[in-house]
């Protein structure tokens, strides 16, 4: 009788251990996927992050900006596209392709969009370089030629490592009280919008 008994606990303990297996790997996985995020792969290359936020577009309205990055470099603004495929842009085209295997789409030059971020980021920031990209994830390929101010993810965080290694971090400090101007603004703006709602 002790005998079958234990055999009866054997199963349910054999069950508990093999979920609790399951769902340490499920953590192990969700935790890596988390910091392989390009928000999270960006903000681990940057002295500070402003993301999704709304500044003055200086013309009596306003601009939403993805992410500005506050580096050795200066500000960096960064549009991130995560399509899957091949993507197929030039400068002087409106509209781009991606072609993958289960569909094809379009969406609009997202040059243009930068450029108008750039120039609404550098009306505040008149003594910081301002650059900015559009960042593609791993999943979009550019088979024919990348256009200007298009560059994959990895290659701009391994840019970004890199000055943080030959870069000196003292220009960087100088650069914090317009850099806080940016983040008032911003705040200010979101303010002002949702007092609008």
């Amino acid at each position: 009788m002790n005998g079958l008994l234990q055999n009866d606990m054997t199963i349910p303990v054999m069950v508990g251990v093999v979920l609790l297996i399951v769902l340490l790997i499920g953590i192990v996985i969700y935790q890596k996927r988390k910091s392989q995020r390009p928000e999270q792969r960006l903000r681990s290359v940057a002295t500070d992050v402003l993301s999704n936020f709304l500044i003055p577009n200086g013309d009596d309205g306003e601009i939403t900006v993805e992410h500005a990055l506050l580096t050795r470099r200066g500000v960096v603004i960064v549009d991130i596209k995560d399509v899957e495929g091949n993507v197929f842009g030039s400068d002087s085209m409106q509209d781009w392709t991606v072609i993958s295997d289960e569909r094809r789409f379009t969406f609009g030059n997202p040059q243009f969009a930068l450029y108008d971020r750039l120039a609404a980021v550098r009306r505040l920031m008149a003594n910081i370089p301002v650059s900015g990209y559009v960042v593609f994830t791993n999943r979009g390929r550019f088979s024919k030629g990348q256009p200007s101010n298009v560059i994959a993810l990895d290659t701009l965080i391994g840019k970004l490592k890199s000055d943080n290694r030959h870069e000196d971090e003292t220009t960087v400090l100088s650069w914090r009280p317009q850099w806080d101007l940016l983040r008032e603004t911003a705040v200010s703006m979101q303010v002002d919008h949702l007092l609008k709602i």
